[in-house]
This record gives structure tokens, C-alpha cells and sequence, in this order.
């Protein structure tokens, strides 16, 4: 039998719940697949501020990396919000990234038929959008120096070399070609001198994928399109910062922020998290969404376990939970059949896995 060794990072917030869920399919999954994941949990985000006085302690990191992936829930909340920047728990995150050499980050975008109504945007619009967002995870403005603040003033500086272009265009048409063959780089080469040399790289890269189609995009129109005309897009490749901005925008396309996941990887071990928060607000009421959550195991399961077929059955569970008319309180006025909890979303889909 097959072991893997995962770690887990539940963070804060709603990440424990929606964790939780993640591992209860994964077990689903696995029983029937003939393999066993060894689970092995560790501390990050502003839990780990408070049991160890940092967001990404020593033990941590070492601990992390005798695994095979991370599974990580969602971090930060107002709590640790006022704590000097290298406290706060996103800090913690981004030196996790910076430490994996995470530098390909991936935000799928699908709408799932049975949420249709679910995006504010209107159903022949969205109908049939599936598209990959590629951002890069560890240059950029993030992580640009210098970078300060004073009382009167504050600056921070957006850097990118040529090999970070290149080898993030690179995963961008990998991934291209083995879709659809057209990617859309987005930039501001307009103004910006870091983007000019984005596009010239990018256009580099593309020389070597004359089977993939190569357009550009300035951000902002980018930002427009994607309301106007999400199914145009199938893989967007975006620097940091507009990488951020624009899935989070992709998020209300699908209708739900709960339902997006990601993966980040690179050099080493993949990092799989859902995109959205861990919304303090509603923690430990068992009425969080774990579905993006849920996803992000799947694509765990693809990307670094390379069991595709177990991804597989965690997707078609997922659609047809959905389907069923199964709903957590967030889009929970979308062709409800019933609304259930964390823990329940989480059984049901583990059960059609099983069935």
C-alpha cells in the first residue's frame, strides 16, 4: 500500500472546520484507492503567534517539510491585525511561500451548474466558464525592496527579474497547453516599466510554444473583461498583485468565494489552500462553506500525490452534492434543497465518494 505524508495547517479562524472536512474525504477517498495518508499537524497564523510568540515558528517550518504537501486552512483575523507587520499571521504565510520556493500559484475558476444563479452575473454570461488564473507567488511588490513607512510617507517597491518571468510564463504555458492552448498575459505595460519587461519575457517564452495562443491584456480592461466575458479566458497569467486582485474578482464569477481553491508550488513540497479568509466572524458555528477547502485536497491529490483518479471522484462528489440541492448558509438561497453545516457538507460528500 501507498503512504503519504501530509501536513496540516488548520490556522485560524474557520480553518480547523474546514479542515476537518477536507480530511474526512481525503479518508473517503483513500479506502477506496488503496492508499494511506499519514497526517501530521502543525502551527501557523495567529495561533501559532499565540502559542509560540511568531506566525511561522522553527518548529514549524522543519516539521512541514518532512512531508510530502501541505494542506493549510486559512489564517489572520483582527485579533493579531495591530501586532508590527513580522507578527502578523500573513507574514508567517509569506515566508512559508518564500521558504517552499511556492512561486506558481493556481486558482481555478469553474462554475458548477447547480449554482448558475449563484454569481451576480447573469447565467449566459457564466454558463460554462472554466478557467485557470496562473499568478506568480514569491516576486513582486510583496516582496519588493525597499520598502517602508513613516508617519508622512510610505512606499513599496514592485520588482521582477527576468528568470522570475520566465519561469512563472513557463508553468503558464504548460499548463496552456494542456487545456485549451490560449493564455492571456496581463499586465499595466502601459506605465510600468516592471510590466514592460513582464510582456517582453512572456513573449520570449511563447517562442517555444507556437501551439499555444498568446494574447495581452492591460489589468484594468482585464478586470473589465472578466465580468463581461468570463468565458473568453482560459489561462490568465498575472504577476503578485494582480494575480490577487483579479481571482478574487474570478471568486464572484462562481458565485462563491467558498468555493474557489489553490495550489502553490514550485521547488519544493505543493502548498493547498482554499483563497478566501477565515472569516472570524462565523467561526466555530458550524456554518462554514468547506468546499473550497475540499477542492484544494483534490487538487493536492492531482498536483503532488498524482492520483488524478481520487481527484476526480472529489470533484464529481462535489457536483453532485451540489446537485442534490445540498447548500451551507452562504449560498444557501440558491436552489436549496436543504441547508446543512460544516460537518454535514462535509459527510455528504464523503459519502457519495463512498458509495
Amino acid at each position: 500500500m501507498q503512504n503519504y505524508n501530509l501536513a496540516i495547517l488548520r490556522g485560524d479562524g474557520i480553518g480547523s472546520e474546514i479542515i476537518s472536512e477536507a480530511i474526512k474525504v481525503l479518508d473517503a477517498v483513500s479506502v477506496l484507492s488503496n492508499y494511506e495518508i499519514n497526517y501530521n499537524e502543525h502551527c501557523i497564523g495567529g495561533s501559532a503567534v499565540d502559542n509560540y510568540g511568531e506566525p511561522l515558528p522553527r518548529e514549524t517550518i522543519d516539521g512541514v517539510l518532512q512531508n510530502d504537501a501541505i494542506l493549510m486552512g486559512a489564517i489572520g483575523g483582527p485579533k493579531w491585525e495591530k501586532l508590527e507587520k513580522a507578527k502578523r499571521p500573513e507574514s508567517g504565510l509569506l515566508k512559508l511561500r518564500e521558504i517552499l520556493g511556492a512561486y506558481i500559484n493556481i486558482r481555478p475558476v469553474k462554475v458548477f451548474d447547480a449554482l448558475i444563479d449563484a454569481s451576480p452575473l447573469k447565467k449566459e454570461i457564466i454558463t460554462g466558464v472554466d478557467m485557470v488564473i496562473v499568478r506568480e507567488l514569491t516576486g513582486g511588490i510583496y516582496f519588493g525592496q525597499p520598502r517602508e513607512k513613516t508617519v508622512d510617507k510610505a512606499y513599496n517597491t514592485m520588482v521582477y527579474t527576468r528568470e522570475e518571468i520566465k519561469r512563472i510564463a513557463i508553468a503558464g504555458f504548460e499548463l496552456a497547453r494542456n487545456r485549451n492552448k490560449k493564455i492571456c498575459s496581463v499586465d499595466k505595460a502601459n506605465v510600468l516599466e516592471v510590466s514592460e519587461l513582464w510582456r517582453e519575457v512572456v513573449e520570449e517564452v511563447a517562442n517555444n510554444y507556437e501551439d499555444v495562443s498568446l494574447s495581452h491584456m492591460y489589468v484594468d480592461n482585464a478586470a473589465m473583461q472578466l465580468v463581461r466575458d468570463p468565458k473568453s479566458f482560459d489561462v490568465i497569467l498575472t504577476s503578485n498583485l494582480f494575480g490577487d486582485i483579479l481571482s478574487d474578482e474570478a471568486g464572484m464569477v462562481s458565485g462563491s468565494i467558498g468555493l474557489l481553491p489553490s495550489s502553490s508550488r514550485g521547488d519544493g513540497i505543493g502548498l493547498y489552500e482554499p483563497i478566501h479568509g477565515s472569516a472570524p466572524d462565523i467561526a466555530d458555528q458550524g456554518i462554514a462553506n468547506p468546499i473550497a477547502t475540499i477542492l484544494s485536497a483534490a487538487m493536492l491529490l492531482k498536483e503532488s500525490f498524482k492520483r488524478d483518479d481520487c481527484s476526480k471522484k472529489i470533484i464529481s462528489a462535489v457536483s453532485k452534492t451540489l446537485e442534490e440541492g445540498y447548500r451551507t448558509k452562504d449560498i444557501a438561497m440558491f436552489n436549496a434543497k436543504e441547508v446543512v453545516s460544516t460537518e454535514e457538507m462535509g459527510s455528504i460528500i464523503a459519502g457519495h465518494i463512498s458509495e
